[in-house]
């Protein structure tokens, strides 16, 4: 008997359980295989795509194994191993009240830590706001800085979602308590500041991931569009990682202002540019130059009006060929930003077009994210696909975006402090581990409220 399963387990450093109920019949099942061995296996899957395409041969190898669990990620299976938790790169606060994450120094992965940061506990400036940070979102720029790849100064953390803690006494639209999301600087950690203008009030019945991994990607994908592309309806737009953050942001976007959309993205990321409409002969790979000859063929050699670029180097030049004459050229990758002149010197019937969200200033910024809180609360926009981490795991986290293995974006949660005001439930509370958990709770963290329920 084989039970197949969908987010029972975490099968990796970081993965949420998104099925609760199926835990449960996880936990039946391995007492049963205890009782009938090699006759009961549970496989658990995700939502990749590549996942269903190599179920077969997964479970036939399962099977001829006699591995009673498995778990399939993107396509590849993973069983329980005993090991020793030091071998997981896992990050420990500093014993201090702020602390956000950084790296001591560019290069490598291994570099990131978590260390003390006292801007964050520093007065109010005019107009600013203090929030308690309840996710932070992940950009590729942060996989850049950790990697030494990025041409400007290290701040890990480019926005967050979280409760008001303290407005400036200038700030008359926001108050302590309001849940808001928006652009912050070193923003992971347990506490961020930011002008009040870089912010907006999280939509009803969002999550704080969803709010967190939502003002990068909406507001550079809006202000390349409307902004520096002034996009028109029925143009040419090729996105190209359009299944990334901004990728899928601007998919969104386009679709909304009738644009004839054409994409990019790697082929095991096809199903899901499938699932937001976009036909076959619209897609292409990002991995090689063919998407050049696809997309000029498909288009009938009449080229690309608007191209809103992520990659480098010749993948660069192949899409300046594609842009027809009066084209626009979006430049968002910081790897390989071209001389505009010099791209005016080759192609003289097209603008290139180099930015930073930044540079569009607080108030545009604050502008656009009212229009986009507008799309968004009537259901125009939808959030993006978000995986969460533990901040913990920042490390893993940041190296599965440098490797663009995620669809959407990727959020940290940082674990909030136990409120020793606030009743804490221990199921099986009159065992020796629950005993231990208990006393842990009341010394440790002043909790003064416990309930321990036996099994029965």
């Amino acid at each position: 008997l084989v039970v197949l399963t969908r987010g029972a387990v975490a099968a990796r450093p970081g993965e949420d359980i998104t099925d609760l109920p199926t835990t449960a019949i996880w936990g039946l099942l391995r007492t049963a295989q205890n009782e009938h061995p090699n006759r009961i296996h549970i496989t658990d899957l995700d939502h990749h795509p590549h996942t269903l395409t190599t179920l077969p041969t997964t479970l036939t190898t399962q099977l001829t194994t006699n591995e009673p669990q498995t778990a399939i990620r993107h396509g590849q299976p993973h069983t329980p191993r005993l090991t020793r938790t030091t071998t997981t790169h896992t990050l420990t606060p500093p014993n201090t009240p702020s602390w956000h994450l950084h790296t001591t120094q560019p290069g490598t992965i291994d570099n990131l830590t978590l260390t003390p940061n006292t801007t964050t506990t520093q007065p109010l400036q005019p107009g600013q706001i203090r929030i308690t940070v309840h996710a932070a979102g992940l950009n590729f720029r942060d996989a850049l800085m950790t990697l030494g790849m990025y041409p400007g100064p290290t701040a890990l953390g480019g926005e967050a979602a979280g409760t008001i803690l303290e407005t400036a006494p200038d700030v008359h639209t926001l108050h302590p308590g309001d849940k808001v999301m928006g652009l912050f600087t070193n923003a992971i950690g347990p506490t961020a500041i930011t002008d009040h203008r870089l912010t907006t009030t999280i939509p009803p019945n969002w999550t704080y991931q969803q709010a967190a991994t939502t003002p990068v990607a909406f507001l550079t994908a809006y202000y390349a569009l409307h902004h520096l592309a002034h996009a028109q309806p029925g143009e040419k737009i090729l996105i190209h990682a359009a299944t990334g953050g901004v990728g899928l942001a601007a998919l969104q976007l386009a679709q909304h202002l009738n644009l004839d959309t054409y994409t990019t993205a790697s082929p095991t990321k096809w199903p899901t540019l499938h699932a937001h409409g976009i036909p076959t002969d619209h897609i292409a790979n990002s991995r090689t130059l063919d998407f050049e000859h696809h997309i000029r063929t498909t288009t009938n050699n009449t080229g690309i009006d608007i191209v809103l670029n992520a990659l480098a180097h010749q993948y660069t030049d192949a899409s300046l060929r594609l842009l027809a004459p009066g084209g626009r050229f979006i430049e968002m990758g910081k790897t390989d930003i071209r001389d505009p002149h010099h791209i005016t010197t080759h192609h003289p019937h097209i603008t290139y077009q180099a930015f930073d969200l930044i540079d569009a200033g607080p108030d545009h910024i604050h502008h656009m994210l009212q229009q986009l809180h507008h799309l968004f609360t009537t259901h125009t926009l939808h959030p993006l696909p978000t995986t969460n981490h533990h901040l913990h795991h920042a490390p893993h986290a940041i190296r599965e975006l440098s490797q663009a293995r995620h669809t959407g974006k990727l959020a940290l949660t940082p674990t909030q402090p136990l409120n020793p005001h606030h009743t804490i439930l221990i199921t099986g509370g009159t065992g020796t581990l629950a005993t231990a958990l208990a006393h842990h709770l009341t010394t440790h963290h002043g909790a003064r409220h416990l309930i321990l329920a036996s099994r029965q």
